[in-house]
């Protein structure tokens, strides 16, 4: 596979997923994971131990939903869903997104947004465990948009590209924008169709963006060339503005090392080591192995 950095979240704190942004490692090829190629894992990937028992998926309440003797009024807990941590709170959830949630009853509502809390926390640590509670949101309110999103964007760190491919088209259709279209065409390209990524890159919606979200697509339409081993276009895709190496930050370093790495697969080794110099000098989180590249191009 192609290799890559790209460090940008796809939830925010509470859990829920930044909207019309791609926040996946995307670039070269995705790997579901969370990152690509050679950006840095995240060791482990079990859910944080100790703490109180857990319940199973479907217990647990908004605040002011238990009744006059203090007990929830809940609905039987699904067994087919993970469990959910006593100390997790619906509440946690961003508003605006619990608000989408008020065409549900109270009870599944609270535990969709305890599902939805639950998969942000995961999805980089334990993506898979992190889908298994997307998945068990998007089956109690598949018909609510930021779910279906939620349900794409943690298939897609779980490395399921049809999946996150469908959830993502589905939100789209419910809520309409360009949302996660960097995130949709790295999916094509998980799936081998690197000339749908390419077509996704040259749409009307593609057009539209700007800034990093620009940046986002353009870095994964350049993986896109380089599976079909079109090297050359692969550098033009990612020569914009952007391109400058007086700035500094994980997007910066991102953008960097693809383009050096599309130098370098275009036989301009030397080029290559200049970009990966200036990845490794923009990468303040340490977050790829720029150096590294210099290290194994350069013989030192």
């Amino acid at each position: 596979m192609p290799e890559d950095s790209n460090d940008r979240r796809s939830f925010r704190g509470d859990g829920t997923p930044r909207s019309n942004d791609s926040r996946g490692r995307t670039g070269g090829r995705p790997d579901g994971a969370g990152r690509s190629g050679n950006a840095r894992r995240p060791e482990g990937g079990a859910p944080r131990a100790g703490g109180p028992p857990r319940r199973r998926g479907g217990e647990g309440g908004f605040s002011g939903d238990r009744g006059p003797s203090g007990s929830a009024d809940r609905r039987p807990p699904r067994p087919d869903e993970p469990d959910l941590p006593d100390e997790l709170e619906a509440s946690e959830l961003d508003p605006a997104v619990r608000r989408d949630l008020l065409s549900l009853d109270k009870n599944n509502a609270t535990a969709v947004a305890r599902h939805l809390v639950m998969a942000g926390r995961l999805v980089d640590d334990d993506p898979q465990l992190a889908l298994q509670h997307a998945r068990a949101a998007r089956q109690r309110a598949g018909r609510i948009a930021v779910v279906r999103e939620t349900a794409g964007i943690t298939a897609y760190h779980a490395g399921e590209w049809a999946e996150a491919l469908s959830e993502l088209r589905a939100a789209r259709r419910m809520a309409g924008g360009p949302g996660h279209l960097a995130v949709m065409a790295d999916c094509e390209r998980g799936l081998g169709r690197p000339e749908r990524a390419i077509e996704l890159g040259r749409s009307d919606e593609a057009r539209a963006l700007t800034g990093e979200e620009a940046s986002e697509l353009r870095i994964v339409v350049a993986g896109a060339r380089m599976d079909l081993s079109e090297f050359d276009q692969a550098v033009v895709t990612l020569q914009t503005p952007d391109l400058d190496s007086s700035r500094s930050g994980t997007a910066a370093a991102r953008l960097f090392y693809v383009y050096a790495d599309a130098l370098v697969a275009a036989g301009r080794v030397e080029e290559g080591v200049k970009w990966f110099l200036n990845a490794a000098a923009a990468d303040v989180d340490n977050e790829t192995d720029a150096e590294e590249r210099v290290e194994e191009l350069s013989g030192q």
